[in-house]
């Protein structure tokens, strides 16, 4: 369990461990905003592991107002995309010799309203909160198919889910959710039963060789146009290295 706040990732350890009477639960720091967080971790946890099997990304910050993470970052497109993307690069190599493996990124229906704005991706001339979010949860989708052409052969799958309208504080920054969410309670998915989809693609062995896809409510699920983008794809995977520093770090 990788986390920013250790001290809600411990608590949650110890529940889990209590629940299932498994030990084997490991808590480790990783925040999302800060690649030098992320490389830390991946440095740490090769020195410590041979194998992943999964890589379930999930961190994700939604509709804030505008802040920045560590690196000048707009905070939406910096968790939701750009850490995950210098994350699963790092332990790409782990997850190539663990093979058969599975890369999980959590996306959002909200991938239907994205929009990438090649002209401002980081939200400098303008932003909303809305369109933030949707571009980043756009994002999510566009990294997941390019990184699956990118990994056939290997061995490895990427796919994307949705984990449906759950109560959880992802919307804590959400204005109107302060009024409303009492009253949308009744209509959301407990976090037991949001996890279900991204448990369905870790683990069904029916989906060993599926790559590149959308799945929501444990079925796949067609992905926007927007989505379908190959060039903007490739265009946002180049942006992308060169923002977290990767393309730097292989001309090295």
């Amino acid at each position: 369990m990788a986390c920013r706040d250790m001290k809600k990732c411990k608590e949650t350890r110890q529940e889990i461990v209590d629940e299932t009477k498994n030990n084997n639960i490991f808590t480790r720091l990783l925040d999302l905003s800060s690649l030098d967080s992320i490389r830390q971790f991946a440095k740490d946890f090769k020195a410590e592991q041979t194998k992943l099997h999964i890589l379930i990304n999930n961190a994700g910050v939604m509709r804030c107002p505008r802040n920045l993470t560590k690196d000048g970052f707009e905070m939406q497109i910096g968790v939701n995309h750009m850490g995950h993307f210098l994350l699963t690069h790092l332990l790409l190599d782990v997850l190539k010799a663990s093979a058969p493996s599975r890369i999980l990124n959590v996306s959002s229906s909200a991938h239907y309203l994205g929009k990438i704005n090649s002209e401002d991706l980081n939200s400098e001339k303008s932003y909303s909160e809305g369109d933030a979010y949707n571009q980043s949860k756009l994002a999510n989708i566009l990294f997941t198919r390019e990184l699956a052409k990118r990994l056939e052969g290997t061995g490895v799958t990427a796919n994307a889910v949705h984990p449906g309208f759950v109560n959880t504080e992802l919307g804590r920054y959400w204005g109107p959710g302060r009024v409303l969410w009492p009253l949308l309670t009744p209509f959301m998915k407990s976090p037991e039963s949001g996890a279900q989809t991204t448990l369905y693609a870790a683990l069904d062995p029916d989906l060993d060789d599926v790559s590149g896809l959308y799945f929501s409510d444990c079925r796949p699920k067609e992905v926007s146009e927007a989505a379908k983008d190959d060039k903007t794809a490739k265009w946002l995977w180049t942006e992308s290295e060169k923002w977290t520093g990767i393309a730097q770090d292989e001309a090295n």
